[in-house]
């Protein structure tokens, strides 16, 4: 039997396996991106797939203490529009 991998969620803090979350990756040129793959290279954070889990980390700033750096609103919007699909 396989181990499934387990990743918490910043939002909720919820251990979930990784397949049911979204990872937002810092890339090491400093870049943010949403990683669909699971494969980008960099500094990862998880977040379910649910609105309400996200604005929570988006209010209590997360993400931007996660990766140490400011995030815009753009990277915001990109992840709500990620996670409501």
């Amino acid at each position: 039997m396989k181990k499934i991998p387990l990743r918490r969620c910043i939002g909720c803090y919820e251990s979930k396996p990784k397949a049911d979350l979204c990872r937002v990756v810092k890339k090491t040129d400093g870049d943010i991106c949403i990683d669909k793959t699971g494969k980008i290279n960099g500094r990862g954070a998880y977040i379910c797939y649910n609105i309400e889990c996200l604005e929570k980390a988006i209010k209590a700033k997360k993400f931007e203490r996660e990766f140490e750096t400011e995030i815009s609103d753009e990277i915001y919007s990109n992840l709500r529009r990620e996670i409501s699909e």
